[in-house]
């Protein structure tokens, strides 16, 4: 006999159907057709109908029973409810324990576990018992709100009805700590069961896998496998997915091994946990072949997939999947087209990102913060600021996410002043907010604004984080703010930021420039762990100092810690040598790399070579070395060539170099700064005057030597010549000191480095007002005696300031540390740590 199906769109009324099949409603046809409601109207109808004939006070509850399982299946909030109202208001039978978890059961399958718990306060109040069925809805009910406090009292009732021994209650115990994060509770119900079945170590497998703890979910996994507990296909999801959080393929395979041991099902879930694993061990092959061994891909699948492709910016892959998407598979959903706007964007295919933009609109995606997010993204990305301000402007729904794509996309464009104007309008700054604009700052070379935006932030109660760090670690190394780079330092410790490799190189990175070795290998030695970047920034540090004996010595520490070399940290090695004249050093170096390492020297190799050479008056050697090179020399090259001319007074060569320079670089400053100083160290005058005419000509300007000194915590800046600091009278008159006391032991002004044709009184007082001179009398004045002076100067340090920096150093017993363009200068007693070779 054919039965009927109730659709919702299209059914008869209950009553109007059973009056036209003219059949009575029985107990048996009654329990059938509340059972077959669809909508609780039908529920109500039917409830009306039950109720007029007398079939609801029947004793036993029957009816009663049905109607509210009928309700229960609904699981709506009204629907709920009105199985709750129900049988409370049936004064014929008392409520009874199956009813109460029954509505319990709805309420939390339905996610209202508030409405669930109070239901069993009543339910106990009314002195109705709870049973083994009772706690696992009502512990569900806890886990869904994430009610640690009531779901703790509910196992308090557990035990002492002596239910703690029913596994199915345990195991409702389990899943509920592991939900609330708290896995170790959840870990000790575990081992106090006697026995155990396959959801007893599914459940703890799973806490400890969505909690970080995905070495222990493996581990368990085996453990259970060993005590003979077959998984099922949840278990190997929650395991898999384990092995992909740990990136670990090889412990991944052993995993998959079970599953074909097992005999687990191989459904559509743990295909697609297999792939995400694969795809996030980095074993693509692997993931594709399942991918595509799969005849029965889903939209999870497809979409796993492209995110992970995304992810591992292998953006093309993720268009050819789409197009089989298009063609054979399921319709594309939010999720996917978040993977391909994010390849668009990785691609800089406007094309492509323009027709997912028309599809968003057209399916009406546009409202999804994320797609919003991700179309900014990709329209920056694509060069077109434009369409994205236009995306932005008109959002109904602006987060803080989306002003901070629009600001990166900006910072990414490169136009930093029109990103500090977004973030000074946004009403709400999160730490992403605050980090890329210091970070957008720092990569414009503005330290300063950064330094002074990262005390707004704190001004504002937000505490830095590891990215904020670096970024200040990097503003405070290029300002040689030595004051600065401690309390950074302090910071980082009073608010336990954590120190990864990123930040302890950059803090390295930061004592290093900021003329503080000692505290830059203090931290290198306190970090656990070093990769080849820390290690070049160490042997940096040396190279600093023109220590090659200590630079080599960290090498050969790195290359025993088994880090292999890679180009960076050889010139790192090259530029030890070079600052510390150890010529046959940085020969042997540049013969290993090839010979002992396996790398090929770059063109950056070759440059500290001539570098080296030149230094040490080598220059028919440098010449050669850059003759024989096997790429072209680039300007870089002949630069550092010229600069060896000038040290070593060789005319003839230097305008060689020049001629090369000049060739490769016309509009390079440097170029004929250089040789203007050449030919005024020679007196050819006529000669300094035609270059000069040259960069008249060709709008050229001397980039002016400016020199900057920290003294409380504040930066000050001198400009050669300068006269507008506020203390000019004072600083005027220590130098007129510093010059009278120097002058007694032997100080001559060394006018040579003045490239102007006037008498020697007024080539003495050019020279009197170079920036590191100014800036070193500034800080004589304005600190007590014997507190180190450390000034970082935007040029290469003349011989004239050199000279004077050493006897300033002797005379007034101070230690002055000079980083200029080249190299840091550490002055003590009348002498340099380099040498005077510089």
């Amino acid at each position: 006999m054919a039965t009927t199906t109730l659709h919702p769109s299209s059914i008869l009324s209950v009553p109007t159907r059973l009056k036209e099949e003219a059949k009575p409603i029985t107990t048996n046809s009654s329990h059938k057709l509340l059972g077959n409601c669809k909508t609780l109207n039908e529920v109500k109808q039917l409830h009306c109908d039950l109720m007029k004939k007398g079939l609801c006070h029947k004793p036993g509850g029957g009816h009663i029973n049905k109607l509210i399982a009928a309700c229960v299946q609904l699981g709506t909030l009204e629907s709920l409810d009105y199985a709750r109202n129900a049988f409370q208001d049936d004064g014929a039978n008392i409520p009874s324990l199956f009813m109460y978890n029954c509505v319990i059961r709805g309420y939390a399958s339905a996610g209202l576990g508030e409405e669930a718990i109070l239901l069993y306060i009543q339910m106990v109040v009314m002195g109705i018992v709870p049973d083994k069925y009772t706690f696992p809805f009502l512990l569900s009910a806890c886990s869904k709100i994430m009610a640690l406090s009531e779901g703790v009292q509910v196992h308090g009732a557990v035990v002492k009805m002596g239910l703690d021994g029913d596994i199915f209650v345990s195991n409702s115990l389990i899943h509920f700590y592991a939900e609330c994060g708290k896995v170790d509770l959840g870990r000790k119900v575990f081992d106090k069961m006697l026995k155990r079945n396959v959801v007893s170590w599914t459940s703890l497998i799973n806490g400890y896998a969505g909690r970080d703890l995905a070495k222990e979910a493996v581990s368990l996994f085996f453990q259970m496998v060993e005590s003979g507990v077959e998984p099922n296909p949840v278990t190997m999801v929650c395991v898999i997915s384990a092995c992909a959080k740990l990136k670990d393929v090889e412990l991944g395979k052993k995993v998959c091994a079970c599953i074909g041991e097992s005999g687990v099902e191989l459904n559509a879930l743990v295909v697609n946990a297999l792939i995400d694993m694969y795809m996030k061990c980095g074993d693509i092959c692997s993931a594709r072949r399942i991918f595509y061994e799969c005849t029965d891909k889903n939209l999870v699948m497809y979409n796993t997939i492209m995110s992970n492709y995304v992810q591992h910016r292998w953006a093309g892959d993720v268009l050819v999947i789409l197009d089989e998407m298009l063609q054979k598979g399921p319709r594309p959903d939010k999720v996917t087209i978040l993977s391909t706007i994010a390849a668009c964007a990785q691609l800089g295919d406007l094309s492509v990102g323009k027709s997912s933009h028309a599809y968003v609109l057209r399916n009406g995606l546009e409202g999804w913060d994320n797609i919003a997010n991700a179309i900014i993204d990709m329209y920056m990305k694509c060069g077109k600021t434009g369409a994205a301000c236009k995306v932005f402007e008109h959002m109904p729904n602006k987060t803080v996410v989306t002003w901070n794509s629009l600001i990166a996309g900006l910072v990414r464009d490169g136009d930093v002043k029109l990103a500090w104007r977004i973030f000074d309008e946004m009403l709400e700054r999160d730490l992403v907010s605050w980090n890329t604009m210091i970070g957008a700052l720092v990569q414009a070379s503005m330290f300063e604004e950064a330094i002074e935006l990262f005390r707004e932030m704190q001004n504002q109660g937000i505490e830095g984080d590891r990215v904020t760090m670096v970024g200040i670690a990097s503003s405070c190394g290029y300002l040689g703010a030595l004051d600065l780079a401690k309390w950074v330092c302090t910071y980082i410790e009073k608010n336990d930021i954590a120190m990864d490799l990123q930040l302890g190189t950059a803090l390295v990175d930061m004592f290093s420039r900021c003329g503080d070795p000692s505290s830059a290998m203090h931290v290198f030695r306190r970090m656990e762990k070093r990769d080849v970047s820390a290690w070049t920034a160490a042997i940096g540090v040396m190279a600093m100092e023109g220590n090659t004996q200590g630079a080599i010595e960290l090498f050969n520490e790195m290359l025993k810690q088994k880090v292999k070399p890679d180009d960076v940290v050889f010139v790192a090695l090259l530029t030890a040598c070079s600052h510390g004249g150890s010529v046959e050093q940085g020969r042997q170096v540049f013969r290993s790399m090839e010979k002992t390492h396996g790398k090929s020297p770059q063109i950056v190799h070759y440059g500290c070579m001539v570098d080296l050479l030149g230094r040490a008056g080598l220059l028919q050697e440098a010449l050669h070395h850059i003759q024989s090179m096997p790429m072209e020399p680039n300007d870089v090259i002949w630069g550092s060539l010229l600069a060896a001319c000038r040290k070593h007074k060789n005319v003839e060569l230097a305008h060689y170099a020049a001629e090369k320079l000049t060739q490769l670089a016309p509009d390079r400053v440097g170029i004929h700064v250089l040789l203007s100083n050449i030919y005024a160290s020679a007196g050819k005058w006529s000669d300094v005057a035609r270059v000069r005419l040259q960069m008249k000509e060709k709008g050229v300007q001397k980039v002016p030597g400016s020199s900057s000194i920290e003294v409380h915590g504040l930066i000050h800046e001198f400009t050669s010549g300068d006269e507008s600091h506020a203390e000019n009278t004072q600083i005027g008159l220590m130098l007129q000191e510093i010059n009278c006391r120097i002058s007694g032991i032997g100080y001559v002004p060394d006018t040579t480095n003045v490239l102007l044709d006037v008498d020697e009184r007024e080539k003495e007082h050019l020279l009197s007002r170079h920036s590191e001179k100014l800036a070193m009398a500034y800080g004589l004045i304005t600190t007590a005696q014997g507190i180190p002076l450390r000034v970082v100067k935007n040029l290469r340090m003349c011989s004239d300031c050199h000279s004077f920096a050493k006897l300033v150093s002797k005379v007034y017993n101070r230690e002055i540390t000079v980083r200029d363009n080249n190299r840091y200068h550490f002055f003590k007693e009348g002498f340099c740590s380099c040498g005077d070779y510089w």
